[in-house]
This record gives structure tokens, sequence and C-alpha cells, in this order.
């Protein structure tokens, strides 16, 4: 749980930085509590009526925080991370350590420790884009530093726009190739299935519906199943344990049916091997776009 003095920096007002800004105050977050560093002025402004949040410059937005949250694209780190690690040198806060949190993807927690004041905790965290609807799930790793206690105070910030979980920073990249680009894989399932009912008959719009609440209704029943299984204390709140979809999937498919011919040319077509594929590719690349300190 948050201490009720900690104080929390987002530096980068883009989407990511508004999905954890909305989640804070409807988790209960006072907004007095939250400053909001963004270069853009009609983004800015858009983020000051919207959420009647304090703006703030970088250095002094960092020097009175307690979280630091940097929440900017990774090609904007390096025009950031020297200010923070300034700003950082010169916080005041009553005597808690600062933590510095980054969701920028690639850049390693050991490129931040090499840059900020030595010692500096820092967590790193890969949300994904339902975040901006509360329904995100968001994988944490820790730096050299960062001790558990923070790791679970991080945790709790990134619980109000969804389920988080911790991993060794090695998987990070996998953690991208699955959850971070996996509503892209979504999406393009999603059109294809609506193109597909169209080809067969259906109106656009009933098409959209039928698909859109079809998905919707498949993914609030496997996260069903799998609370249902789930043993008390096997794991971390947040975090689910048993992949039910084949279960699930043998349920709805009865032997010789309509579905079962249906899965029959999805196998045939090779969406496991197609899966696979994409999967290890958005991984390669991710390993290539890595930033570290060496």
């Amino acid at each position: 749980m948050l201490s009720s003095v900690a104080r929390i920096a987002i530096v980068g007002g883009g989407s990511m930085g508004e999905a954890l800004l909305s989640g804070l105050l409807r988790a209960g977050r006072r907004v007095k509590d939250i400053v909001v560093v963004e270069p853009v002025p009609q983004r800015a402004e858009y983020l000051a009526r919207t959420y009647s949040v304090q703006l703030s410059s970088l250095s002094h937005a960092v020097e009175n925080a307690t979280f630091v949250i940097v929440a900017v694209k990774p090609s904007d780190v390096d025009s950031v991370i020297n200010d923070i690690a300034h700003a950082a040198a010169e916080a005041d806060n009553g005597g808690a350590e600062q933590v510095v949190v980054t969701i920028a993807a690639g850049v390693t927690t050991g490129y931040f420790e090499s840059k900020l004041p030595a010692g500096t905790p820092v967590v790193r965290v890969m949300p994904n884009a339902p975040s901006l609807v509360g329904a995100g799930v968001s994988a944490l790793a820790a730096g050299r530093f960062a001790t558990p206690e923070q790791v679970k105070e991080v945790s709790a910030l990134f619980d109000s726009v969804g389920g988080v979980l911790t991993v060794p920073e090695a998987q990070l990249d996998a953690v991208t190739a699955v959850s971070g680009s996996g509503p892209a894989y979504f999406f393009l399932v999603v059109e294809a299935l609506i193109d597909a009912a169209v080809a067969v008959g259906l109106n656009r719009s009933v098409a959209t519906e039928l698909v859109s609440q079809t998905m919707a209704g498949s993914a609030a029943m496997l996260i069903d199943r799998m609370e249902q299984q789930r043993e008390p204390g096997e794991a971390p709140a947040g975090f689910l344990v048993d992949t039910s979809a084949a279960q699930l999937r043998a349920i709805v498919t009865s032997p010789g049916g309509t579905t079962a011919a249906a899965l029959q040319e999805l196998e045939r077509g090779g969406l496991r091997a197609a899966l696979d594929k994409a999967v290890r590719a958005a991984k390669t690349r991710a390993e290539q776009l890595r930033m570290t300190s060496e």
C-alpha cells in the first residue's frame, strides 16, 4: 500500500502516461499528490483541463517526488535522463528514498542506473494498451537497488490500470512480444473474423457487434475459469496461474459439429505456427531495440 505522503511525478503525458494518471485517480489517489511533466502545450492544457492535475517543469517535479515515472518514448529517454538525474540528486523527499520507474520499452534498468545517482532504485515496467481502459496487464522487473517493498509499492501504482505481475528483467523482451504487442494480434484476428462474417452474409455493423461481444465474453469466461482454479496463496494478486483455454475450447466444440469443422481449417491453415513465428519475431525485434548501459 502506498504511503499517503508519496508524491508521484509522471514524466510524459502521452497515452500511457495519461492511462496511469487516470487509473491512479480512479483508484483514489489525490490529485494534489500527482504532478505531470508534459512539454507539448496543447497536450499539457488537455491534461490540466481533463484531470485538474498539476503541471510542472521536469526539475521541480522530480525534486519533490517519491516516485518518478518515466513515460516517454524510448527515443526520448536520452533527452530527459540527464535532467532527471540532476533533479534526483537535489531531491528532497523527507527522508524517503526516491524510486525511478520506467515504462520506456527496451530501455533497461542498467541504462537508467548508469545515468542516475549511484544506488538509485529503478523498476522497469511493461504495461500494454488496454491499460487505457483499466484492463491492462503490466509486468514489473526490479533493478539492482530496488527493494521488495519498493517493487510492491510500484505494483500498487500499476494495479490501478489492470493486473500486475513480477518477472526477471531478462524476460521482458518476451513479455513485450506477448502482452505488449498482443493487442495488435487480437485486433487483427477480430478484423479478419469480421471480414469473414461479412463474406458469409452478415452486414458489417452486425458482424462487428457479434465478433466484439464474442471476444469480450470469451475472455471473461477464461479469466473466470482461471480464477476458480487458482489455489489460495499459489500466486500474487493479479497473476493468473492456470491456462484453461484448451479446456474451454473443448467445452464449446461438439464432436463432428460446426466448431470442430472450423477449428480443423484453422489448424490446417497454420494458425498456431503463425502465432509462434509472430511472437518470436517481436521478441527478436525487442532485443534489437534494447538500450543497455554497455
